[in-house]
């Protein structure tokens, strides 16, 4: 794989990893700051969530296993 290809895998990296943060955010003030009144927003900012870091882990896997092809 070559340089160019590793860095637009790390840069996916870092742009899934800002996405889970706010949604992370985003579940962390729901629970801190509205729950139990604003108990029907719970799954959908979960389902969000996990989908987020779903995101993230996969383009981690992609990116360590490129990295260590090149190694």
């Amino acid at each position: 794989m070559s340089p160019e290809e590793i860095k637009k895998l790390e840069k996916n990296v870092k742009k899934t990893k800002r996405l889970a943060s706010e949604q992370a955010m985003e579940l962390h003030d729901l629970i801190e700051d509205s729950l139990p009144a604003a108990y029907k927003d719970l799954m959908g900012i979960a389902e969000a969530t996990f989908e987020a870091c779903k995101a993230w882990d996969e383009a981690n896997q992609a990116l360590m296993a490129a990295q260590s092809e090149t190694a």
